[in-house]
């Protein structure tokens, strides 16, 4: 199952909407946190928000002039141009493999490798920035929820890899109750974001049961997905129907086939041929003796 547009998009929007700063990030797929300040000389560097380095290995080097011009270099780089800032990022990661700024490069390669369909790229940046920043929900959710919905019967290790899908989907969950709201950002707006950062996180676990054949314990899971997401994915309601289909919950098909069939997208045909096809064998049931 290839990884959709609207899962890249969505990636995007909480990389935005949950630092509070869309104008460090730019205006296109695959952008990077917002840039963190080097400390004032005399000022005690501040904690870092998403998890301590975890061994004397990992400490940043310490900052200099040249190392804060390629930084600068890399977050003033054209957005419009991916392939030139993801060389930036690459160049900069290279030079400066012990930077306080890694995580920020490695998250803006996480969405751009998303964006790219590059999964596996994708997958080993993410677990570079999480081995820096281990409770960062918002990388979490985009690792776990796309290497289940990008397998196939190709995919080395199928279930080691939704071992770790799992894991990332239900630590994102575990970490949002502890997010604090950036400042400049409402209520509403918060609230929103982690919505949608759960709501990719519980398709993630759902998409996971799913590939495991557990289709009935796939069904919560997508469906407070769909629940909480403000702009739910078909492809959610798509795979809900089917886990209802397979469970004998044929009514609840059709409705799932109906929401997903409403809109527009590259499943919407699916959805609609979907909708028929569990009106009878709904049917069947119903006229199948006792």
């Amino acid at each position: 199952m290839k990884v959709n547009s609207k899962q890249a998009r969505m990636a995007l929007v909480l990389a935005v909407a949950l630092t509070g700063t869309a104008a460090a990030y730019g205006q296109a797929a695959g952008t990077a946190p917002p840039p963190q300040p080097a400390p004032a000389a005399g000022d005690k560097p501040a904690a870092p928000q998403q998890g301590a380095p975890l061994t004397l290995e990992s400490t940043p080097a310490p900052v200099n002039a040249e190392e804060d011009a390629a930084i600068k270099a890399f977050r003033e780089s054209k957005p419009e141009d991916l392939t030139q800032k993801n060389q930036a990022a690459e160049t900069f990661l290279q030079k400066y493999p012990q930077s306080r700024y890694c995580a920020e490069v490695y998250s803006w390669q996480v969405r751009y490798f998303l964006s790219k369909n590059e999964v596996d790229k994708m997958e080993a940046a993410g677990d570079k920035q999480l081995a820096l920043t281990p409770n960062d929900a918002q990388t979490l959710v985009i690792v776990g929820s796309t290497l289940p919905r990008a397998m196939n019967a190709s995919t080395p290790e199928p279930q080691k890899r939704l071992a770790k899908a799992e894991q990332y989907c239900q630590k994102a969950l575990d970490v949002l109750p502890t997010m604090t709201k950036p400042e400049g950002m409402t209520d509403e707006q918060f609230l929103r974001a982690k919505n949608q950062t759960a709501a990719m996180a519980y398709s993630g676990l759902g998409l996971v049961a799913f590939r495991r054949g557990k289709f009935a314990d796939a069904i919560p899971n997508f469906e407070q997905s769909v629940k909480i997401d403000p702009q739910p994915d078909p492809v959610n309601y798509y795979l809900l129907g089917i886990c209802n289909e397979k469970t004998a919950h044929f009514e609840d098909a059709v409705t799932d086939f109906t929401k997903c069939s409403a809109i527009p997208g590259g499943v919407q045909a699916t959805c609609q041929q979907s909708i028929d096809e569990a009106k009878k064998l709904g049917a069947t049931q119903l006229s199948a003796p006792k």
